[in-house]
């Protein structure tokens, strides 16, 4: 299965330099703004695609965020290879994750034009969200594991 945890220097470099090009870049943030402080807590799950040649190709991060909840963030796929079921296996491996250690419940926080891809594996809005950049509307989603 092409989705693992990352799990040397090389594999974290390429990793955040995803989610830096794709989720901060393109909104012109300073490099090291893909970074959270909790990306090294023991209870965070980082999910890494890589094609059969190695490239890095899509991303996601899953963290527990109350009793029996986790949180999916940070989700990023190459642009060039979006569309292909990427994000999707990235996903279903976050959730398999949360399962196992006991969650019954997944929420995120989704960018506007991600909604749809969310909604159909299984997720629901439950509310507007916050403005990320003064410009991104992100929208609070829900699903049931």
């Amino acid at each position: 299965m092409p989705v693992r945890a990352p799990h040397s220097p090389a594999d974290f470099a390429a990793y955040y330099q995803l989610r830096y090009q794709v989720l901060r870049q393109p909104w012109n943030q300073p490099p090291g703004s893909e970074r959270a402080d909790d990306d090294e807590a023991p209870t965070t799950i980082h999910a890494l695609f890589a094609t059969d040649e190695g490239h890095v190709a899509g991303v996601g991060r899953l963290h527990p965020s109350g009793p029996h909840q986790a949180q999916v963030r940070y989700m990023a796929v190459d642009p060039a290879l979006q569309g292909q079921g990427i994000g999707q296996q990235v996903l279903k491996y976050l959730e398999e994750a949360a399962r196992q250690q006991g969650q019954t419940e997944c929420i995120l926080h989704a960018r506007q034009q991600a909604v749809p891809f969310y909604e159909r594996l299984g997720y629901h809005v439950v509310a507007p969200s916050h403005l990320l950049f003064g410009t991104v509307q992100h929208y609070l989603m829900r699903k049931d594991l």
